[in-house]
Order: C-alpha cells, then structure tokens, then sequence
C-alpha cells in the first residue's frame, strides 16, 4: 500500500507540473476574465526607453542587430541604444562604434551578463529599461508593445515573447524546443493574466528604472532573478505577446543539452535566494503560481519519474497486472527518447521521437545542473550554445 501510495503521487506531481497546473489556470483565467474588464491603453502613451543589448564576440551579426534596433518603431528621440561587449575578443566593440546613434561600452575584462547588464545601467536616465539578446531580431512595434503596460502603476515589469525560428525545421531540437516554447507562452500568457509571470525570458525583457537591482556577478538566470525581485515586491510582472524576439534553436541536441545545464544550474541557485517567494502568507498567488509552474519543475517532478519507474517495476512484478500495463507503457516511452538519440545522432528525421526524446532530455539536465551548481562548476562566463 506504501508503495502504490508512492506510485500515484509521483503520478500525480508529474501530471500537475507538466499539464495539470496549465488546465487549472486556464478555468482561473477564464473565471477571471469573465468577472472583469481588459486595460483600455492611451496610445499616445510614450515614455523614453533605454535599449541595452549585451554582446560577446557577435562580430557576426551584430551589425543586423543593429539595424534592426534603429528600425524599431519607436520616436528616435525617445529610444536610446546601448550596446556593452565586456569581454569580446572578437571585433564586435569595433562595429558597434560605427554607429554614432549607438552608445557603445566595452572593457577586456569578461564578468558575465549580470555584472555587464549592472554596469550599462549605470548608463540609464529613462523610466524604462529593455534588454534583449544580441542574436535575436524584434518585431518592429515589440518596444511600443512593452512600455504600453506601464500605464499601470502596479506594473513593474514587461517580458516578450520567445519564438523560435530555423533553417532546418525538422530536427529534434528545433521541434523540440519549439513545441516546449509555444507551451511555455501560453502557460506565462495564463500567468499573466492571474496574476504575474513567474520567470520571464531574457530574451526580451523590460522593467522600471526605479525598481532595477543590481545583482550578484555570479547570477546565472538574471531575467528569472530580476522579474521574480520585482514580484515579491508587490509588483505585477506581465506577459506581451505581441512584442516578441525571434532567435534559431540550437544547432543540435548537445548544445541545446549545455544551454539546458547551465539554466538549470542557475534554477538551483535561484530557488536559494528567492525565500521570500516561497512564503505563502507574503503573496499566496506569487507562491502558487511559482511553485505549480517552475519549483515543481525544477525539482520533485524529475525527481518523480525517477522513483515512478523504480516504484513500478517493483508493483509490476507483486501487485495488481495494472502496474505491469503501466510499467510497459513507462519503458515504451523510454524507448521512444532513445530511439530519438538514435535517430538525431544518424541525423535520421522521425518527428514522432522529437517530443519524448527532448522530454526526456530537459529533465535530465535537471539533475546535471544540480549536480554542477553543488559542484560549483558552473561559471557565470558560460560557453554560448551554438545555434542553428
């Protein structure tokens, strides 16, 4: 009876955290929406904005990144550029200095984007703050689309939307990848509108001035830190889908493996130091909405389908024949990842192994990561996963 008690909840924490946790928001959502009326925004509502991409060696296509951040639709008079390359070996300061319009900061020394992210706001004199990722491309209205929320004064943060584009649509991490990043917009979407996102993408990500903190050098998720700093504090992060960054997936399975260790890495680190969020009589919808969407995620469901499959072939071969059906279903899935490697590593395309090979993957780089961050391996000057 232990043993099958042990059996069904691990069921039930892997359900809630990867499925169950996105239908019971949804209803709360729906019920929500139905109760009560949607922003009407003044679109003449134009604050200055500061733009900071942080770089290192771009050389390749900084120079489209440029452009594409002159072509923003925003007034030029109130969109200041900053671009940092602390640590480039490359040419990437060079370029950025061709552009008069552009503030360009560099120093030899390569601290990590949380220490570059604090020095260029030394830089700020505007209300608003966007950072985005020097290897994506925005949409043209993304700086219109974000700053529009901080109409609200119980805003104090804005994160985009994350999509993902590639010349070779049919390998496994771009499926992947993909399928995961069209789930995680809905799911920060449903936050959102509950209450506030829980763990924006860095990808693009705008804040107040005002409520921007430094952080520690050694941060390794800056954009969960800062968004989750601003929550605790009594502050509504939202969701806009209509301002978005477009970066490719990961060129293969393997670096998108070194992306997933090191985020997972700095999800350990951040859990230690974000103890106010799991306090539920601070901000109970905070708590709720962190702990279903990422904590779980991050740490008993892993850990479940781990026990789940041991706990199984214990119950297969003792209890009733439900457990055996249940266990052949276990292995099949199994099966399937690994006939996923199998077939990426022989860059053979099966799109129906996609899915429960990179399932399989990214909870596997949940013990990877947690093993580096005990090890303290994981620096905060990471190697850059190469992308697609």
């Amino acid at each position: 009876m232990i043993l099958e008690s042990i059996f069904w909840i691990c069921i039930f924490i892997v359900f809630y955290s990867y499925l169950g946790y996105g239908i019971v928001i949804y209803f709360i959502v729906k019920i929500k929406n139905a109760l009560s009326q949607r922003p009407v925004f003044d679109k003449s509502y134009e604050p200055e904005v500061t733009l900071i991409v942080p770089c290192f060696n771009e050389a390749s296509y900084i120079e489209d990144k440029i452009q594409n951040s002159l072509g923003l639709d925003y007034p030029t008079n109130k969109l200041k550029l900053i671009f940092i390359s602390d640590g480039s070996s490359d040419n990437t300061h060079e370029i950025i200095k061709k552009y008069p319009s552009v503030i360009a900061l560099h120093e030899d020394k390569r601290s990590g984007k949380a220490s570059a992210m604090n020095r260029a706001m030394k830089f700020v004199s505007t209300p608003i703050v966007v950072f985005c990722d020097a290897n994506t491309v925005l949409n043209k209205e993304a700086i219109k689309e974000l700053v529009k929320h901080y109409q609200d004064e119980k805003v104090g943060a804005v994160t985009g939307e994350k999509r993902i584009i590639s010349a070779n649509k049919e390998g496994a991490s771009t499926a992947g990848e993909g399928i995961y990043w069209k789930y995680e917009s809905l799911l920060k979407q449903l936050d959102s509108d509950f209450y506030s996102v829980v763990g924006a993408a860095g990808e693009l990500m705008s804040y107040r001035t005002s409520l921007y903190k430094e952080l520690p050098a050694d941060s390794l998720l800056d954009d969960l830190m800062q968004s989750m700093q601003i929550a605790i504090n009594g502050y509504r992060v939202i969701y806009e889908k209509k301002a978005w960054a477009a970066e490719t997936a990961s060129a293969n399975v393997k670096e998108e493996l070194k992306r997933k260790i090191r985020i997972s890495a700095g999800a350990w680190q951040s859990m230690l130091r974000l103890t106010q969020a799991f306090n539920p009589f601070r901000n109970f919808k905070l708590f709720f909405a962190f702990i279903s969407h990422r904590v779980l995620r991050w740490t008993l469901a892993p850990l479940s389908l781990l026990v789940l499959l041991i706990v199984n072939i214990l119950l297969a071969s003792n209890v009733d024949a439900i457990y055996s059906i249940l266990l052949v279903c276990q292995l099949g899935f199994y099966a399937l990842a690994l006939l996923g490697w199998y077939f990426e590593n022989k860059r053979i395309k099966v799109k129906v192994l996609f899915v429960p090979y990179y399932f399989f993957i990214m909870n596997l780089c949940v013990y990877l990561g947690l093993f580096r961050f005990l090890k303290g391996k994981q620096s905060v000057s990471w190697e850059r996963a190469q992308r697609a």
